[in-house]
């Protein structure tokens, strides 16, 4: 079942999740309605330069986005998107087929624990 944001309550979330975070399905889902996107693909980088960060990212993200929250769309970004979402990208744990290494760039799994803005009423 699909729910658009207008026809969500206030105490709901919208997620998007896809595996690469290209910005223009991030935008589309961000459109959409989308608060939060969940996405994987860049391993973090795979192989990073400490102090420097991510050398690709294997998408059309900037670097700085490889992994880690990060708001959507980016503050002084030229975007249609006029809401604030944000968008998590997890390093994984795998390792391109092209390159099975990882350096300065630990694989993880991540835990996200959600929680409302507003405290809820208990029963």
């Amino acid at each position: 079942t699909t729910t658009r944001a207008s026809e969500s309550t206030k105490t709901s979330l919208s997620l998007g999740v896809t595996h690469a975070p290209y910005r223009r399905i991030v935008n589309a889902m961000v459109d959409s309605g989308a608060q939060l996107v969940l996405a994987g693909h860049t391993h973090g980088g795979q192989v990073c330069v400490p102090g420097f960060g991510a050398l690709v990212t294997n998408c059309d993200l900037p670097r700085s986005m490889a992994k880690g929250l990060s708001s959507w769309p980016r503050k002084n970004s030229p975007s249609t998107v006029n809401r604030a979402s944000y968008l998590h990208v997890s390093a994984g744990l795998g390792t391109s087929i092209y390159a099975p290494v990882r350096f300065a760039c630990a694989p993880e799994a991540t835990l996200l624990t959600l929680v409302p803005t507003k405290p809820l009423p208990v029963k």
